[in-house]
């Protein structure tokens, strides 16, 4: 019953939407205009698909989430927003609803299906109010995305189509709990977390997740963010604690070139989800380097290598060192319309593709992302 509500809600907004585009067509300058609609609604509408062919014929890319179909069309996301940007003294709001191959792998536990392949997902859903204390303190309640690693969900605001293997396996991919921020100074911002955990909208233990993103900008070409999480993750265990250290560095050294790397190292007491060891704790880390340059503007390159390891099993269930090296070329084709051929080399240091029996993978994408 709670599927259909929610699937009968997303496709009555989308022919809401339809129509509003219908009936008033493009014109911003006239009241109730299509613009003026977005505006006063602070709407936003994302859409992405591709194909993503694996160069040895098989239907699964292995260890990839977002792109793990192999040569098939997919419909990646599809997102409606809605967003109020807080001023100082006042209430703001995030609301974004999900579709799409994307929306099966981002659900909370709690949160309806997290164990299904219903492709819908209510991605994020926050209060913000700005108190006048100071440059104002930010306060956040409810579901949003993680302020931890360098790539995000939609894919068109990274450097490349498909993800590291770090955003897959390292991070988590949303929280539910309650934020505080405040900047100090242009210079360095921080937030500080209270939260049910990795991907819990519902906490499975009685136990809280910390967390702490600190921002420094010692320039306005350069920039550091350190993220750390600590709390106990496991069903009904509230002792074996997660640990997460997460940091982001990014520098435009010349005109057009951005730099960006990203380290994240990760361990847990053991617990009854560690293969090997109740005893051993569990580790994961690895490091992805990005290299992106603006060669016109319509066209763009970003090289993306990384290595993420995981010496027990513990994030992928494969005791391995996973590598990749990742070439995308971006062209805008028009307003807010970006297309993205990728190719792709993965290996490990274990047999771990096409069924255990090969050590690596190559894959071509082709991704096409549109704002509106």
């Amino acid at each position: 019953m709670k599927k259909k509500i929610f699937t009968c809600g997303l496709v009555f907004i989308c022919v809401l939407l339809l129509g509003l585009t219908t009936a008033f067509g493009d014109d911003a300058a006239k009241p109730g205009s299509v613009d003026a609609i977005k505006q006063a609604l602070g709407l936003s509408v994302y859409l992405q698909g591709g194909y993503t062919g694996n160069l040895r014929g098989a239907d699964t890319n292995d260890w990839r989430v977002f792109d793990h179909s192999g040569n098939s069309f997919t419909l990646d996301l599809a997102e409606l927003q809605f967003l109020k940007a807080p001023s100082l003294g006042h209430v703001g709001f995030k609301l974004k609803l999900a579709a799409g191959e994307t929306a099966k792998f981002i659900h909370s536990n709690g949160l309806g299906a997290s164990d299904t392949d219903l492709p819908f997902d209510l991605t994020e859903a926050y209060i913000d109010y700005v108190a006048p204390i100071g440059s104002g303190l930010t306060l956040q309640f409810g579901k949003f995305v993680t302020f931890t690693g360098e790539e995000v969900i939609e894919a068109s605001g990274d450097y490349n189509y498909s993800r590291s293997f770090l955003f897959n396996y390292a991070i988590p991919f949303t929280h539910t709990g309650f934020m505080a921020g405040y900047s100090f100074s242009k210079a360095l911002s921080a937030n500080a977390y209270i939260l049910n955990g990795w991907d819990d909208e519902v906490d499975n233990n009685v136990g809280k997740t910390y967390g702490l993103s600190t921002t420094v900008t010692p320039s306005s070409s350069s920039s550091l963010v350190f993220n750390f999480l600590y709390g106990p993750e496991e069903k009904n265990d509230n002792h074996d604690n997660r640990f997460l250290f997460d940091w982001v560095g990014s520098v435009c050294p010349a005109k057009n070139l951005t730099l960006v790397a990203n380290t994240d190292y990760g361990w847990e007491k053991g617990s009854p989800t560690n293969p090997n060891s109740l005893n051993e704790d569990a580790k994961w880390y690895g490091a992805a380097v990005y290299a992106n340059y603006v060669f016109t503007d319509k066209w763009s390159g970003t090289i993306r290598a990384e290595e993420f390891k995981d010496p027990q099993g513990f994030r992928t269930g494969f005791v391995q060192n996973l590598k990749e090296v990742t070439l995308t070329v971006q062209c805008t084709l028009a307003k807010n319309l970006l297309l993205r051929p990728e190719y792709r080399h993965d290996w490990s240091n274990a047999a771990t593709f096409a069924n255990n029996t090969r050590k690596q993978q190559d894959t071509l994408a082709l991704g096409v992302m549109y704002t509106w």
